[in-house]
């Protein structure tokens, strides 16, 4: 055991724990006890690593890809990285201007840890991904959550936005398409926020990392796009996870200015060093590879989509935005918090997951983790059949509540 006077860093201990860890703990145990559990929590796409990306990374080994690495990333990897933007995007960047690292969620964590000093705001629209507010936290600034309205469609209202502006305020975080809503920000919205950070000097994170996942007929807006001259104050965050189905190969990046991506090279080669060396040969693989793939993911998701959203806005009182991007859709619950099942009141997206899971089987994520509790969020990288049987006992649980 610890000394009894022995006292946790401060940092860890204003870092709340997780809202869906009763939630995931509880569906474990349904599972392990031989409960046929329907995922819809999951957030990462349902099919493998293409098979050359796999090969490429077998390859690696074989070749004796093993060793250390620049902390950086490989420049192979990073001048990949640089060809793709130039070529999807017009954007030109230098090898030296990018940091590989251990996924996108490493690559942010090393922007704030090089970023913010104590006291530093950080605006994060809400709904958000649940890791921002404690990365921020952990690296000494003060999250400050913007929220979004669904009737806008969780697009930005710069108004509002102006609302939460202090003198403290040093960067903001922009996610879209958007991890939990699907959201995806309008080209007028984001030229609104890019012209005011530019205006108050504010370092403007992008997370694009479900931009190959987009509905929209075409190109996705960018706040590079909408306003080109905040290049030097944006730093752009992305990587394979998603668009390749590579989630358990860890590897992101981030773009920015040398200043900045200098400063991450040294966290990442005081903390993890460089990425695994095989992984970041399959991700070249993948980037420098055929292209087809992140549109099979497309084609595979369109009809799932279609289906989950018209199937929760057929129930009663729930209203779902048609996601524009990304795998998730985000439906508006609250219309049932307040009643009950067998004396069990549901006050929350919290109490609903839990009920959802222990008598439907079905596992979500309560909205209360995003910032909004509203909500509950299911991912549709799943197989239709799933999908459908989802949806009845969903159906049929709200259904049953008092």
């Amino acid at each position: 055991m610890l000394p009894e006077k022995f006292v946790l860093a401060e940092r860890v201990l204003q870092v709340a724990p997780s809202p869906t860890l009763a939630v995931n703990a509880k569906a474990k145990a349904l599972r392990a006890a031989g409960a046929d559990i329907l995922n819809f929590s999951v957030g990462e796409p349902d099919m493998t690593t293409p098979a050359h990306v796999c090969e490429a990374g077998k390859q690696a080994i074989d070749d004796g890809h093993t060793r250390y690495t620049p902390v950086a990333g490989i420049v192979e990897l990073r001048e990949a990285i640089c060809a793709k933007l130039k070529k999807d995007q017009g954007w030109e960047y230098e090898p030296d201007q990018v940091q590989v690292c251990c996924g996108g969620k490493h690559g942010l964590f090393n922007i704030f840890q090089a970023i913010l000093n104590p006291g530093d705001e950080v605006l994060i629209p809400a709904p958000y991904w649940v890791s921002y507010p404690p990365m921020v936290q952990l690296a000494g600034g003060t999250p400050v959550i913007v929220p979004l309205k669904e009737e806008n469609n969780f697009d930005f209202d710069p108004e509002v936005l102006a609302q939460y502006v202090t003198p403290k305020t040093k960067a903001i975080v922009l996610n879209s398409p958007s991890n939990p809503t699907g959201a995806v920000f309008s080209q007028e919205s984001l030229a609104a926020v890019g012209k005011m950070a530019y205006e108050k000097g504010w370092l403007v994170i992008t997370d694009d990392m479900y931009e190959e996942i987009s509905y929209i007929d075409g190109k996705l807006p960018h706040i590079l796009h909408a306003i080109p001259r905040l290049r030097d104050q944006i730093v752009l965050s992305n990587g394979v996870s998603k668009s390749f189905a590579m989630t358990g190969w860890r590897i992101g990046w981030s773009i920015g200015p040398s200043q900045i991506i200098k400063a991450m090279n040294k966290i990442q080669s005081q903390s993890t060093s460089n990425p695994a060396a095989p992984s970041q040969y399959a991700a070249l693989a993948a980037l420098t590879g055929p292209q087809d793939f992140p549109k099979q993911l497309l084609e595979a998701f369109i009809p799932r989509r279609a289906y989950f959203v018209e199937a929760l806005r057929a129930i009663p009182n729930v209203t779902c935005v048609n996601p524009m991007g990304a795998f998730y859709v985000f439906p508006n619950f609250s219309a049932y918090y307040g009643k009950t099942f067998n004396g069990q009141v549901i006050d929350g997206s919290l109490a609903l997951a839990d009920y959802l899971l222990s008598e439907a089987n079905v596992a979500s994520v309560p909205g209360a983790a995003f910032g909004s509790d509203d909500f509950i969020r299911f991912s549709f990288a799943t197989s239709m059949d799933v999908i459908k049987e989802g949806m009845e006992r969903i159906t049929t649980a709200l259904a049953a509540l008092q």
